[in-house]
């Protein structure tokens, strides 16, 4: 798949192998939610709603000391180029669901809210790879534009090897080259990794490589994600006319 890496050594959307899809994203977007972000890594979309903490429904999965984390994660059968039947049962959005919700256990501080629980909901509109990073960097900022206390960032980003190259926040084509798909979830400031995921083989001699890059990819997120939450800071306060401090 020549197309992956040209001999200049660009990707096939123009990026040198350590560059990041261009980012957009806004926060406070669904007005019944408490929090809520779209974020946009190149082609993959991925909306976030957050309700909660509110008090815990489930009197059998109520803790007396920490909040509960319950996530749903969906895909619209029409966020890729295949039109995808809605499956009742779908494992793998199941695996994905789960996945998140162990990701932020590990970041929010759930004891401050005993017998409550957050409710996330991720929504996939668009899918061109990298789906599960976009999902976890979405959800780090509905969860702060909910106001929910974190330890920090969660951030996260993958990447693949392809003939001896790393390349950095892979699209789909680069997902479907049948190379080591290798996803960090990282709290930058501790470099503290809560989510790790290999799909296929990773030769040792690129591991190194690949975690550098990265972890380095995850603190080049969150430099993005600080920046759009002060914007949003700043517009609010300047709608109240209050002067933030960010």
């Amino acid at each position: 798949m020549s197309e992956i890496l040209s001999p200049e050594g660009l990707r096939c959307d123009g990026r040198r192998p350590h560059e990041m899809r261009k980012l957009k994203c806004e926060v406070g977007i669904a007005q019944d939610a408490d929090g809520s972000a779209i974020v946009e890594q190149g082609y993959t979309k991925v909306l976030v709603t957050v309700y909660g903490p509110r008090e815990c429904e489930n009197r059998a999965k109520r803790t007396n000391d920490r909040a509960i984390i319950s996530c749903s994660y969906n895909k619209a059968t029409f966020s890729s180029g295949v039109r995808m039947r809605k499956m009742v049962t779908d494992k793998k959005s199941t695996e994905v669901s789960v996945m998140i919700q162990n990701t932020f256990e590990a970041a929010i501080l759930l004891e401050k809210f005993p017998k409550s629980q957050i409710d996330i909901f991720v929504q996939v509109l668009q899918s061109d790879g990298g789906e599960r990073c976009v999902a976890i960097n979405a959800t780090t900022l509905a969860l702060i534009n909910a106001g929910i206390p974190m330890k920090d960032y969660v951030c996260a980003c993958a990447a693949t090897v392809y003939q001896d190259t790393a390349l950095l926040d892979i699209n789909h084509l680069e997902e479907s080259s049948r190379g080591p798909l290798f996803m960090l979830a990282v709290m930058p400031k501790s470099e503290q990794i809560v989510q790790l995921q290999l799909d296929n083989r990773l030769h040792n001699d690129h591991l190194d490589k690949v975690v550098k890059q990265t972890i380095q990819g995850c603190k080049d997120m969150q430099v993005l994600l600080d920046r759009k939450i002060k914007e949003r800071t700043v517009e609010a306060a300047a709608a109240y006319d209050i002067k933030p401090r960010v």
